[in-house]
């Protein structure tokens, strides 16, 4: 059992992959829900202050090198595409943009993407990551009813 949980705490830490793909796994091996969603939780959660401090100035010192330059190029302009959108529609309401960014569970919006655009942006280090925290904790609650069939009841229930 402490193996599942240990591949739920990992699989949460993998970008694109994160809490949105080790709640699912977490039921698919019929691990108890809230305990999961917890490691889940702080899984994701681990890498995003150090994405936050470090991710830019990493990515902009590998943006020309030969081997990992397209890739370290391609993940700058990802995070600063998602955060001027984020910016544009949000004005002064930003954490509160990053915070539903981060929370509605689709490829690409996640954790570290939230974070890197966050970053990118230049927003402060404390909003930010009370605003990715919030935000995985909605995504979180989302994928866990999905996990447990709630929208499909619901579906059921009305359809």
């Amino acid at each position: 059992m402490f193996n599942k949980y240990l591949y739920v705490f990992l699989i949460s830490m993998v970008p694109l992959i994160e809490l949105r793909g080790a709640i699912p796994y977490s039921q698919l091996f019929g691990l108890p829900l809230l305990p999961s969603y917890i490691i889940a939780v702080i899984g994701n959660m681990l890498p995003v202050p150090i994405i936050f401090l470090f991710a830019r100035k990493v990515l902009e010192w590998g943006s020309d090198k030969p081997v990992i330059g397209k890739f370290f190029t391609f993940c700058l302009e990802k995070g600063h595409k998602g955060g001027q959108k984020l910016k544009e529609k949000a004005g002064r309401g930003l954490p509160i943009a990053l915070l539903i960014f981060v929370g509605i569970p689709l490829p690409g919006t996640g954790a570290w993407t939230g974070t890197l655009a966050a970053s990118l942006l230049d927003m402060d280090f404390k909003s930010s990551v009370i605003a990715v925290m919030l935000g995985v904790l909605l995504a979180g609650v989302i994928m866990g009813a999905a996990s447990a069939g709630l929208f499909g009841a619901i579906g059921a229930l009305f359809g």
